[in-house]
């Protein structure tokens, strides 16, 4: 065979291979390519979806906490407004008490009084009564001088 020929019969086989391999090994190839490709492209939206959809989730996440504190400072705030309320109420209660009780006392404090002025009066009725029987040197009869007696108390 001369070298033409071979050359030739080797241009032939290579084109042979070239059809075979562009009719049943290429589409195989760029069908799997094309595939992998669109898995690709598919990952990556899903990443930048979930990158987005995560953003979205702090934002909210944020938000909630942003609530739970506001919420939590203003239960603190109406916890304090009403313990102090309920401070001044027990201030006001024991307040009242205390005049209360220094009023009883000194409606007490009165009646004593009133009750050592009694005493006071019977026992300078009882005195002046001596006195006098002592100026008369005779015995002064109470029941006989009952309304003196009773006048002279009202003086006193």
């Amino acid at each position: 065979m001369s070298i033409n020929a071979t050359l030739i019969a080797q241009l032939i086989v290579f084109l042979i291979l070239v059809w075979f391999t562009m009719k049943f090994v290429w589409p195989p190839i760029t069908k799997a390519l094309d595939e992998r490709a669109q898995k690709i492209a598919d990952g990556l939206s899903a990443a930048d979806k979930a990158k987005a959809d995560l953003a979205t989730a702090n934002k909210r996440v944020e938000e909630q906490l942003s609530a739970a504190r506001n919420d939590a400072a203003q239960r603190l705030a109406d916890a304090e407004r009403l313990a102090q309320q309920m401070i001044e109420e027990a201030k006001g209660r024991a307040s009242d008490e205390g005049a209360k009780i220094i009023a009883a006392a000194k409606a007490e404090a009165e009646q004593e009084a009133i009750k050592a002025r009694e005493t006071l009066r019977d026992q300078v009725a009882a005195l002046a009564v001596k006195g006098a029987e002592q100026i008369l040197r005779k015995e002064v009869n109470a029941s006989v001088h009952a309304d003196l007696l009773n006048r002279l108390k009202t003086e006193l």
